[in-house]
């Protein structure tokens, strides 16, 4: 299964979806800081699960029709920092899909995740990261869950990956950094994190007009 994460940059990249779906034959693609009332119902072959309707940049979870079916779906709004408060960019952080693999018949979880800026202390990210891991997990019993995304964690990610495997979970970084707007906070922002799944590799696409580089996801559901 091959998955797609992009921030657009406040939805400045939309127009480079159809090109990197084709290119890298995505199945699945996870969107943050999209305008949700701008973004098309379907892309390359990929059917818009859900959206999130809360935010003013919002998240966004699209699969291939002829490879899944969309069993459920679940936003959530997580631990706010005081950027969230005082400016509003997004209510919710978390929006997962579960969907039925046709061809194994078998269910597993894809979600599309966005951590609180850098004025947030990462603190509250990896709070906000442990209860979106919990909330994955009421959407069935013992499923591959895979949730990539913008986790804002530039520093000290040796420490959230020892919290992440403590919840039994597995954190990835890319092969090269997908972060180059600010000089003194370039490095790796786009994350991926699993259970259930054997995670083959996770590779940084070129730059489009994002101040994120896409992340490529390459992972095989093992449970």
């Amino acid at each position: 299964m091959k998955v797609i994460s992009y921030n657009l940059r406040k939805h400045r990249a939309v127009g480079e979806l159809e090109a990197l779906v084709d290119q890298h034959a995505a199945d699945v693609l996870c969107l943050q800081e999209a305008d949700t009332r701008d973004i098309p119902h379907e892309i390359s072959g990929l059917r818009l699960a859900e959206a999130t309707s809360r935010n003013r940049l919002g998240l966004a979870v699209y699969y291939r029709e002829n490879l899944f079916a969309a069993r459920e779906v679940r936003s959530l709004a997580l631990k706010k920092s005081l950027h969230d408060r005082v400016l509003k960019p997004a209510e919710e952080r978390l929006l997962a899909v579960r969907l039925h693999d046709i061809d194994h018949n078998r269910d597993l979880i894809v979600a599309s995740f966005h951590a609180a800026p850098l004025t947030a202390r990462n603190s509250l990210r990896r709070k906000q990261i442990h209860a979106a891991l919990a909330e994955m997990e009421t959407l069935g019993d013992n499923l591959p869950i895979l949730m990539v995304g913008d986790y804002n964690y530039p520093v000290f990610k040796e420490h959230l990956g020892q919290i992440v495997r403590e919840a039994g979970y597995e954190l990835n970084l890319s092969d090269a950094r997908t972060y180059t707007r600010y000089k003194f906070f370039k490095g790796h922002y786009d994350f991926a994190t699993s259970v259930g799944f054997h995670i083959v590799e996770v590779t940084t696409l070129p730059q489009g007009s994002s101040d994120h580089l896409p992340i490529l996801v390459t992972a095989d559901p093992v449970l």
